[in-house]
């Protein structure tokens, strides 16, 4: 990945690139009171980094307000309630990352702060807490392409439960079991209705898998772990299923990204090629040149991890795999994402999942050849189609296998 692609992650509201941050000066804008004690609803929402790793900062993020609050934290409320990128960060401007440093492994040990945490990540509603720091929170940003913005961070001395958390049935019997492997246990809260980000959040706070195996993943990986894991699940059945019998079309929007996928009637693969264009959040120097990301897999699957593209290549593919399995089709599956100017600050993978699900939630645009297809896509496309027709390995390698059927088919 180059400087402009880490460059916001790397600032942090420094104005490396030139300009005013406009990502930070709507943080400042509703920055919370700097006060020592208060009380408020967690969405819930808990983090858990990866700097420092086994010994990481761990905490509980909560507003100084009572309410609902789920609305500050999933991706899947602010997709389906429209949310521009304006009010997501007004929402994130507004909590407090109290926090503590545990080693992974604490979650053995029963220790007070990381049990008051994991409490809250097995919530699905919000939480009231009562919160004791030991210093004022700082204007301080945590950016990264996995999670949403988080900021205001302050060393945590106690807090407690106001109420009981309200926690599903089946994920209490999920984190009870300690002999179910974190896999099977991920597959069972996914069958079970419990959502992307509630199970990544149990997972994060170390509460599945075998006993003894238990321990703390940092949130931008359980992100991907769970994407991952559900995902290659559901390609242990659409593997068999019948190939889609016709070139077809889908395409979303959301705050500034945009998403075109092409499905071709083959055998599974996959391949993701996103378009960082200037002034995105990923490349925000304007007078750069585009900013090129690739990752793909052919039917055999992966054997390392998606380095370009990183944890938007994983939630892409979970949504795909839903829309294959749910049809009992499978296909060969080419991403095209265009990162525009008007997606300015970095609202997590979560948002890019839930645009990709909606894609699939549209009737098909079906045609007789790629040249169509693509003809199509680029009614929609800011930038040529080529940028990616061209880059395409998926495009480079249909059709060049003969198949069965050519022999018999005179």
């Amino acid at each position: 990945m180059d400087f402009n692609s880490e460059l916001c992650s790397r600032c942090k509201g420094r104005g490396w690139c030139g300009k005013t941050c406009p990502i930070l000066a709507k943080f400042l804008k509703y920055f919370p009171k700097n006060k020592l004690h208060f009380s408020g609803s967690s969405p819930p929402e808990i983090f858990v980094g990866r700097y420092g790793y086994p010994q990481v900062n761990t905490g509980i993020l909560s507003p100084q307000e009572y309410g609902k609050t789920e609305e500050y934290s999933l991706p899947e409320i602010w997709h389906k309630k429209g949310f521009n990128i304006e009010k997501i960060l007004n929402l994130r401007s507004r909590l407090i990352y109290a926090r503590f440093k545990s080693k992974i492994k604490d979650v053995r040990k029963q220790k007070r702060l990381l049990s008051l945490m994991q409490e809250i990540s097995l919530a699905y509603k919000h939480v009231d807490t009562e919160v004791f720091l030991k210093k004022p929170p700082k204007y301080n940003l945590n950016i990264n392409s996995y999670t949403p913005i988080i900021g205001n961070p302050a060393p945590l001395k106690s807090a407690r439960l106001e109420e009981n958390p309200k926690v599903k049935r089946k994920v209490d019997y999920i984190v009870g079991d300690v002999d179910i492997k974190a896999v099977t246990a991920i597959n069972e809260l996914y069958k079970a209705k419990i959502s992307v980000s509630g199970i990544i959040k149990v997972l994060s706070a170390g509460l599945l898998g075998t006993e003894t195996r238990r321990k703390l993943v940092p949130s931008r990986w359980s992100i991907t772990a769970v994407d991952d894991t559900i995902s290659k699940v559901l390609l242990e059945k659409i593997r068999y299923y019948q190939e889609i019998s016709e070139i077809s079309l889908f395409h979303s929007e959301y705050i500034g990204n945009h998403y075109e996928f092409l499905l071709l009637p083959d055998k599974f693969a996959f391949e993701v090629i996103e378009a960082k264009i200037p002034g995105s959040v990923w490349n925000p120097l304007l007078s750069g040149r585009v900013n090129i990301m690739q990752d793909y897999e052919s039917f055999q699957g992966r054997k390392s991890y998606a380095a370009d593209v990183t944890g938007a290549y994983y939630s892409n593919r979970l949504a795909l795999c839903e829309y294959l399995e749910k049809e009992k089709r499978q296909a060969s599956c080419l991403v095209m994402r265009e990162c525009r100017p008007e997606y300015y600050a970095p609202c997590g993978v979560g948002i890019l999942r839930e645009a990709s699900r909606q894609a699939f939630k549209t009737k098909p645009e079906t045609f007789s050849t790629i040249k169509q297809a693509l003809q199509k896509a680029q009614t929609r496309l800011k930038l040529p189609v080529s940028v990616f027709k061209d880059k395409s390995w998926l495009l480079k390698e249909y059709g060049k296998q003969r198949r069965l059927s050519q022999w018999f088919s005179s």
